[in-house]
């Protein structure tokens, strides 16, 4: 029992560097792994573990940005008109959403639906939607239309949506920023990908700063977890420009894909 712990431990941290290790390749995909990680690997609660997602992700996606500041790849004006709205949403969401789930949140005959149950089930669902537009590789706006009128609406309703998922499941949530960046703003993919990072950062340093009114933190814990994943986004920025993100991307989808199907299936069936 003992050997299979630290088994699980010891893939745990290995595990980590694929937090870091996605974010530096293809710009995220960091938080689709790391609640899974923390839950499966670590055997720590789902709550507890959403929290722990935003520092790593948070702190990973912080320092993933560094380069991209240093080659002006970040709009810093857009960052704010994203993020203001988003760090709203996390801040009501771990305030108050998460707190009022009930332990035992329905009951299905004899199956209990509990809080961590369903926040594990709504991540598994949230890397299904993930997986489907890495797979997909859905067309983004071209350098062309860079100059068209930007839709700020759809960015605030965006930041806000989020904010949300970012403070329910402890999901960064750049496969939703990117998209809206590109296609909503006009954004060049790369400046995206950049000014992504310091939004992501931003939402989850902010609800894990907000998220622990009664928790304590094992700090040394978290904080190896996190050097790892850092580790993991110097490895894959110093190896980004020798492979092709556009195939990678839907490779790692298909993996996200699989992994959210078994989330589904292991809660399921406890």
């Amino acid at each position: 029992m003992l050997n299979t712990y630290y088994s699980m431990e010891i893939a745990g941290y290995f595990s980590s560097i694929f937090i870091g290790l996605s974010l530096g390749l293809i710009g995220g995909g960091g938080s689709i792994l790391t609640v899974p990680v923390l839950v499966y690997l670590f055997s720590i609660d789902a709550v507890l573990a959403t929290a722990y997602s935003l520092f790593v992700v948070g702190t990973t996606s912080a320092i993933g940005s560094i380069s991209y500041f240093r080659k002006g790849l970040i709009t810093v004006r857009t960052a704010m008109i994203f993020g203001i709205p988003s760090i709203a949403a996390v801040f009501f969401t771990r305030r108050y959403v998460v707190p009022a789930i009930p332990q035992e949140v329905f009951s299905i005959g004899d199956f209990i639906v509990t809080r961590s149950i369903m926040l594990m089930v709504l991540f598994a669902v949230l890397m299904i939607v993930a997986s489907y537009s890495m797979i997909r590789q859905r067309k983004l706006a071209g350098p062309e239309e860079e100059n068209a009128e930007p839709n700020y609406l759809q960015v605030f309703i965006q930041g806000l949506l989020v904010g949300f998922v970012t403070g329910l499941v402890g999901a960064g949530g750049g496969f939703l920023i990117i998209p809206v960046l590109v296609n909503g703003l006009k954004m060049p993919i790369k400046k995206a990908i950049g000014t992504s990072l310091v939004i992501i950062a931003l939402n989850s340093l902010f609800g894990f700063f907000t998220s622990f009114g009664n928790s304590l933190v094992d700090w040394a814990f978290l904080l190896r977890v996190t050097l790892i994943a850092m580790a993991g986004v110097f490895i894959g920025t110093s190896i980004s420009g020798r492979m092709d993100g556009k195939k990678l991307k839907p490779a790692f989808g298909w993996f996200v894909l699989v992994m959210g199907v078994y989330i589904i299936i292991k809660e399921i069936c406890k």
